[in-house]
């Protein structure tokens, strides 16, 4: 279904954005990865996805911070694979403070990784694909891209932002099979939470138990992450001839949190 084409994932040195690298790669994707890991951590896990799968993997140290290494990013990848197919904006930098006391540096950091830089690329693949007539763009949301919390004032605006985002992308590829969709996932259990809990653990002695229930009662009503494999899954679906009419969604992925 999806064999020989590109997908480039965003963030995804670790994390949801590698379960979505090898899920396209077992769909017979050629996967382009991105982080800010160093290439020799990266080189077995790009191996790995080669001869798991037969597909070729490329990875991208580009800081999706700076538009220029957006830039040599793309154009690596156009170059490798003759254009990307599928783009899945999945970065995402986070920083936790009341909006009066959030640092400036952190602010900006968060504009250009969380929203600018999916601006980026979605310019820079879109020629592309509209001269294929084909392409899929996913954005990753949040359920805070749906609701606000307190003390992640970067976090929440950037993740609507990139709804509307999406939905603009949306209206303007209508008339070529291009599709543009954001997903909003609840907690998903990433290296981040399972620090968090780790961390819970470590400064007051409970159990690992007792600190994802601790972790989840704020988070997820249902008291249960969300399964980083099922929104690849969902990725992959939007790509298929089956989810070809979805675009311009905000897709929740949350066991429900968002209508609490």
């Amino acid at each position: 279904m999806l064999k020989g084409k590109c997908a480039l994932i965003t963030g995804s040195t670790a994390g949801l954005g590698l379960v979505a690298a090898r899920r396209f790669a077992a769909e017979g994707c050629n996967v382009v990865l991105n982080g800010l890991a160093p290439p020799e951590d990266m080189a077995p896990i790009l191996r790995q996805l080669e001869a798991d799968h037969g597909i070729r993997a490329l990875f991208h140290g580009a800081n999706l911070a700076h538009p220029g290494q957006i830039e040599e990013l793309i154009s690596t990848a156009t170059a490798t694979f003759g254009g990307v197919d599928i783009l899945v904006n999945n970065a995402v930098v986070r920083h936790f403070s009341p909006v009066e006391t959030f640092a400036v540096e952190r602010w900006d950091e968060a504009l250009a990784v969380n929203l600018s830089a999916a601006f980026h690329t979605v310019r820079l693949v879109l020629p592309g694909m509209r001269r294929r007539n084909w392409g899929r763009i996913i954005n990753m949301s949040s359920v805070y891209g749906l609701f606000a919390t307190t003390n992640r004032i970067d976090y929440v605006t950037t993740k609507t932002a990139l709804i509307g985002l999406t939905r603009a992308v949306a209206l303007e590829t209508q008339g070529c099979d291009i599709t543009c969709n954001a997903l909003c996932p609840g907690s998903v259990l990433t290296p981040y939470s399972d620090g968090k809990i780790a961390t819970m653990m470590a400064a007051r002695g409970i159990a690992r138990e007792q600190a994802v229930r601790e972790f989840l009662s704020a988070r997820q009503p249902a008291g249960r992450f969300v399964e980083a494999d099922s929104v690849a899954a969902m990725m992959v679906f939007l790509c298929s001839p089956a989810g070809r009419d979805i675009t311009a969604a905000a897709l929740p992925m949350d066991i429900g949190w968002h209508a609490v």
